[in-house]
């Protein structure tokens, strides 16, 4: 599906501009399908064939969508590794995916595990020399594989901190799923976006074939950062923006926010990570665009659910909206049960997009992917609107004096607090309830930051005594994982510390 939408996209858009490095070079359609055939002889050379497993150790340039488009036109599964990962987390990765080669920039070779070939890939600056040293240009193009949708075509690791990590597969028939819920049979249309994650993410690996089907540029960056994002958004007239809630929130804190053209943008998605109200209020206010956030995960393939652009206040702030076309939704309880409207479960899904299954990991799929449905180990709860609400992941619950307390719940009241720009509620040991709530407070004023008696009594209009926090952490930023989701468990980890110290 993938290989077949290259050359389709290649031959429909020609020279229009697909990617746009950072350096600000272009490569276009064309040159997508004729590089990727070139790379695809290369690797052939190299005894890549279909069914081997390639990693692709490299940052988000035209080098890895090359790469993973060669993949593709052979029948091999390419399977990223996110290059903001420890050489130790690196391995962890290496060390469940066995590929049979990895391509990896210089700069991110160290963790590799020794006895895995690796071919180093250098970075380009021109569209010809992408791969340069893999490519075989005289090879003739590989030959149109058979339609199989039970085919492999990527592995995309979870972003989990800690723990064995876990590859989800996805084949021909998921990410035609994908595509189609997204784009249907549309070709053409698109415009200018922008790479709001690595591309060893979901969102990037399931969703290049609806990307190459609507025609987008998608511009590149060496790192995220707000003053550059703002540039792109307002100097290509970009009519969206893509990402995950911190990012931005980072965006509206840029000093100069104000000075860039952003009347260009017409809708706001935010996956990744729950958009806090205030955020969401700030954003349609300030960027004048409608806002959607989207809730999914690895496991689903990069579709769950998502708030109408015209929600009214309740559905667009609240909750994280509906299921999209296609996507079931169950709330269960401890049995796999499900419970009534309003009651608070572990999340399930259905649809045609999720994973098959985990990579050499049978235990986790059987954990995971119960009677075809997915347990995300996320909890919440589907209101009266049927509108999907959360309450955090089952790992985070934690107990106070013997009542359970959900940290998004929490966070979705105080975040409206005038005075807070971001809040995360996270456990701390005590020796008399067990567990308190302690809110690490980002304050909109440094110099006027509030108090926990101010977070008390705001949220005390909303929440039951038992919820609110009993300490507060007033930090510059919070901490985030290289997926660019906030660190719960550092902050947990941190306050369990400070409890055995004092």
């Amino acid at each position: 599906m993938l290989a077949a939408t290259v050359r389709e996209a290649g031959r429909r858009f020609g020279d229009h501009p697909a990617f746009v490095a950072a350096a600000g070079w272009p490569l276009s359609y064309a040159d997508l399908d004729r590089l990727s055939d070139e790379a695809a002889g290369g690797l052939a050379a190299l005894g890549i064939g279909l069914g081997d497993v390639v990693a692709l150790v490299l940052p988000s340039t035209p080098e890895y969508v090359v790469a993973y488009a060669a993949l593709a036109k052979l029948g091999a599964i390419a399977t990223g590794v996110n290059p903001r990962s420890t050489p130790s987390e690196r391995a962890a990765v290496l060390t469940v995916a066995q590929p049979t080669l990895v391509l990896a920039s210089p700069e991110l070779v160290d963790g590799i595990p020794d006895g895995i070939p690796v071919e180093r890939v250098a970075i380009a600056d021109r569209a010809d020399a992408v791969l340069a040293g893999l490519r075989d240009a005289a090879a003739a193009p590989p030959a149109p594989l058979p339609d199989d949708p039970d085919r492999l075509v990527a592995i995309v690791f979870t972003s989990g901190t800690t723990g064995t990590p876990k590859g989800a597969m996805f084949g021909e028939r998921e990410l035609a799923a994908v595509t189609a819920a997204d784009v249907g049979d549309t070709w053409g249309g698109g415009g200018a976006m922008l790479a709001g994650t690595q591309f060893a993410h979901v969102g990037f690996m399931t969703k290049l074939p609806w990307y190459l089907r609507l025609a987008t540029t998608t511009h590149l960056l060496d790192r995220w950062r707000a003053a550059d994002v703002l540039r792109l958004i307002s100097t290509e007239k970009m009519a969206g923006i893509g990402g995950v809630a911190p990012q931005l929130a980072l965006l509206l804190r840029q000093p100069d926010f104000d000075d860039y053209d952003l009347s260009s943008v017409k809708t706001i998605v935010m996956g990744g990570a729950l958009s806090p109200p205030a955020l969401v209020r700030d954003a349609r206010r300030r960027i004048g665009a409608a806002y959607s956030i989207r809730y999914s995960s690895t496991e689903s393939g990069g579709v769950g659910t998502g708030t109408a652009f015209d929600a009214d206040d309740e559905e667009a702030l609240f909750t994280v909206g509906r299921p999209r076309p296609g996507v079931e939704i169950e709330i269960r309880d401890e049995h796999a049960h499900p419970v009534a409207t309003g009651e608070i479960g572990e999340i399930c899904l259905r649809s045609p997009t999720q994973l098959r299954g985990y990579w050499r990991d049978p235990d986790a799929t059987a954990a995971t992917i119960r009677d075809g449905w997915v347990h995300t180990g996320d909890l919440g709860f589907v209101d009266d609107a049927g509108c999907l609400r959360l309450a955090g992941r089952a790992k985070e619950m934690f107990i106070r004096g013997g009542y359970n307390v959900y940290p998004l719940e929490v966070e979705a009241v105080l975040s409206s607090h005038p005075s807070v720009a971001e809040v995360v509620i996270t456990p701390r040991p005590d020796p008399v309830m067990g567990e308190i709530g302690v809110a690490v407070v980002v304050a909109r004023d440094p110099d006027d930051p509030p108090t926990l008696a101010d977070l008390r009594d705001f949220g005390g209009e909303r929440l039951s005594s038992h919820k609110l926090p009993e300490a507060i952490r007033l930090v510059d930023a919070l901490p985030l994982t290289p997926m660019q989701k906030i660190d719960r468990q550092g902050l947990a980890a941190a306050e369990a510390d400070f409890a055995a110290g004092s």
